[in-house]
């Protein structure tokens, strides 16, 4: 099983970094998802990501996907930091969303075999 780590530091709409990672995400597990384990750590403006109750206009919804995502097993932890940051630490997560910490992410990183930075 490869372990891969997607970090995530771009914020979740205004471009398409975000949208982008999390789409390379559904497709690793949608066709590997035998093959892989994938963690998913926000960090930056894109921890605004993972706060429930986004309702876009037109495009993309990020929530839709995380859910997805969490929904395949795979992890997905907010920076402790970033959300402190933002004072969005105490506010309702996407579901399976967490918050984590840079021991996580330091952890995390030794252990992928694979680290992405969006």
């Amino acid at each position: 099983m490869q372990q891969i780590l997607l970090v995530i530091n771009s914020a979740p709409y205004g471009n398409e970094n975000c949208f982008n990672a999390l789409r390379l995400a559904l497709m690793l597990l949608e066709e590997y998802q035998h093959e892989v384990e994938l963690k998913l750590f926000l960090m930056s403006d894109a921890v605004v990501a993972g706060l429930q109750g986004q309702a876009p206009n037109e495009g993309y919804n990020l929530q839709q996907a995380l859910e997805i995502i969490t929904g395949y097993g795979a992890e997905v932890k907010l920076c402790k930091t970033c959300t402190n940051a933002r004072g969005i630490t105490a506010l309702p997560l996407v579901d399976g969303v967490e918050i984590g910490t840079l021991a996580e992410l330091a952890d995390w990183t030794l252990k992928a075999d694979k680290v992405l930075s969006f």
